[in-house]
């Protein structure tokens, strides 16, 4: 409607106004009720401001809205914000992924603590371990040692002897020779005393499967000499960190391969030992249950305690591990930092290297297809 005068006198010989037409473009533009693109085609009417035709016919947006009521009076919704929103909400982080994401690479922070615990103490010592059965010889004078903060990779073919100096050094195989100290106590002069800075987990490790996973738990950490109260506070924490919560109650001979290690690698860490011993930990765990075993084991070494495990994957072992040990033949051929071992290769070019294959996949011609079958 056109605007009000100003005053409410009038003289007698005033004459109406007829409305111009710049005066008919004030009128109240109809509700849009969906929102639709229309181009805007034709030129704008005469009389009538360019700038306000354009905003008559251009499109909805989110911005102030026209409304007329039923009483034919005019409303204006509120601005919407959602353009300004949507932009800086463009603009703003990426969606997290299903991947841990850690700041620095793994192999970063190895090297990083690899250089650190270079100067801390050592904590583990083996010294000349001898192993025989009969007339095989297992493990002939194999010696290193593990420093505080460490985490160290054993690798080697199979049958070098990994598993057997392993068992070893966390007091399940008696050495025929040698000796193994841990925090200064020698494992098997004083094995109860050297067990309760140790946690173990050995290759094909048999449960007590007919316990449920917190049955299991809780008599390893009484078995250390925990408190109830601590065994079961730890107990929720760790399977909160294994992803375990939901088969505490289940019996362990229900559990997968995967999940009979997670909870094998949780009992070997419930008392806090200062020294894991793992042989092979992950084996048979899906790639998920891998990257959140390394982040345990790189906060477990980052709070002093210290690591040294097995694993047929030399990637890995370079990966997240800062020290190296390669055992051939029951012997050690290389052992230090994994830069200083892999000396400027890959380990798994060095690896190759070191144990000199034969020409063992030769002549097997007979794989690839016969004469007879063209």
């Amino acid at each position: 409607m056109p605007a009000n005068p100003p005053s409410e006198e009038f003289s007698a010989d005033a004459q109406p106004v007829e409305p111009s037409p710049a005066a008919e473009t004030l009128a109240p533009p109809r509700t849009v009720r969906r929102r639709v693109t229309r181009p805007v085609t034709g030129s704008p009417a005469r009389g009538t401001d360019p700038a306000e035709s354009a905003a008559t016919a251009a499109p909805s947006a989110p911005t102030e809205t026209a409304q007329q009521t039923e009483t034919g009076q005019t409303e204006t919704a509120a601005p919407a914000e959602p353009a300004e929103r949507n932009s800086t909400e463009q603009a703003g982080p990426s969606p997290r992924t299903g991947r841990i994401e850690v700041p620095v690479p793994s192999v970063v922070r190895a090297r990083e603590r690899a250089e650190v615990a270079s100067q801390n103490p050592v904590v583990l010592h083996a010294d000349s371990l001898t192993k025989s059965y009969g007339q095989v010889l297992a493990a002939a004078d194999v010696s290193f040692e593990v420093r505080a903060g460490s985490l160290t990779g054993v690798v080697g073919p199979n049958g070098a002897g990994k598993t057997t100096v392993l068992s070893m050094i966390s007091g399940l195989n008696r050495p025929s020779s040698g000796r193994i100290s841990v925090r200064g106590i020698d494992v098997w002069a004083d094995g109860p005393a050297a067990k309760r800075v140790i946690g173990s987990l050995p290759d094909r490790l048999r449960l007590f499967d007919r316990l449920s996973g917190g049955q299991l738990l809780y008599y390893a950490g009484v078995l250390q000499g925990l408190d109830q109260t601590t065994v079961a506070e730890r107990s929720a924490e760790l399977a909160v960190a294994f992803g375990l919560e939901s088969a505490l109650e289940r019996p362990v001979s229900d559990y997968s391969a995967g999940m009979q290690k997670k909870i094998g690698l949780a009992c070997s860490m419930i008392h806090a030992p200062e020294v894991l011993v793992l042989d092979e930990p992950y084996e048979t765990i899906d790639p998920v249950s891998a990257s959140n075993v390394t982040e345990i084991l790189e906060k477990y070494v980052a709070g002093g305690g210290s690591v040294i495990m097995s694993s047929h994957s030399l990637d890995l072992i370079q990966r997240i591990c800062d020290h190296v040990v390669v055992i051939i033949d029951g012997s050690v051929v290389a052992k230090g930092t994994v830069d200083a071992v892999r000396a400027g290769v890959s380990l798994e070019e060095r690896f190759k290297h070191l144990t000199k294959p034969s020409e063992e996949g030769k002549g097997l011609e007979w794989l690839r297809g016969s004469s007879d079958s063209e």
